[in-house]
């Protein structure tokens, strides 16, 4: 078997029809031939790869091919499958003996270990490295997974003892998840809506007939200014736990 330039396609190692000819001591057109008369035999992405257009124009731009081979409009290239098929077909005491060197140095060969200190250090560092990677990676992981379960945690332990603290604090992380601050209206919004349709009520009306009541009870305008809608919703009992409910849904949809 000569010394062969390694050919990769797909991350796989090929060969053109020309080189398994020469390697094998035949000819091209015999493994035309015995390509076209054993078709059927050959499967595509497995056997062979067939290259045509943009994609052979690709394959060549990266290689330096001569002959008929830089002006062809098609290309097969072998797999080690593919090469093993034609040794079969061949059926050549020479055929079987090269595929097996090139099963053993060319389709898949062993990685070359590292001889002098120098890129034994350097073979040892590289590994450390990826060590030191995937255990990052691990440590991110498991702080995700921390993350998520204190998230959980604030989502279920939401309840009408301090709700509107523990309710503001939530919508402002589901800000957050979306994409900042100026997201935190959006959330109300959402909310509000959800609310309005579970529950049957209207908010506005509820928080316009509680500032006109204050009034006639002689509140100043700027206590009353103050007011929203989370006051009209904690009158309601029902409509209170409507809320916390929708709150702890949305939290949950947007992977607080």
């Amino acid at each position: 078997m000569s010394k062969l330039i390694p050919l990769e396609f797909k991350q796989q190692r090929i060969m053109t029809t020309k080189v398994l000819a020469e390697e094998f001591g035949t000819e091209d057109k015999i493994i035309q031939q015995n390509y076209k008369r054993n078709e059927e035999r050959f499967t595509e992405g497995k056997h062979y790869y067939r290259l045509t257009g943009d994609e052979l124009k690709e394959f060549k731009a990266n290689l330096h091919l001569e002959g008929n081979l830089k002006f062809a409009s098609e290309l097969i290239l072998w797999t080690d499958r593919g090469a093993a098929r034609h040794a079969k077909i061949l059926d050549t005491d020479e055929a079987w003996e090269v595929y097996e060197a090139l099963e053993e140095n060319y389709f898949n060969p062993k990685e070359e270990k590292p001889t002098c200190i120098e890129d034994v250090l350097i073979s040892s560092l590289q590994e450390m490295k990826a060590l030191k990677g995937e255990v990052q990676a691990v440590r991110v992981g498991i702080q995700e997974t921390k993350d998520k379960i204190e998230g959980i945690k604030e989502v279920v332990s939401l309840n009408s003892t301090d709700w509107k603290k523990d309710s503001k604090n939530l919508i402002v992380k589901i800000a957050h998840k979306i994409g900042g601050n100026q997201f935190i209206n959006d959330v109300y919004k959402e909310i509000y809506t959800n609310l309005e349709k579970r529950a049957g009520c209207q908010l506005e009306i509820r928080l316009t007939n509680k500032r006109r009541r204050m009034a006639e009870e002689g509140v100043c305008k700027s206590k009353r200014d103050k007011l929203s809608k989370l006051d009209v919703i904690g009158e309601d009992k029902k409509v209170l736990e409507c809320f916390l409910a929708i709150t702890k849904e949305i939290a949950i949809k947007y992977g607080v």
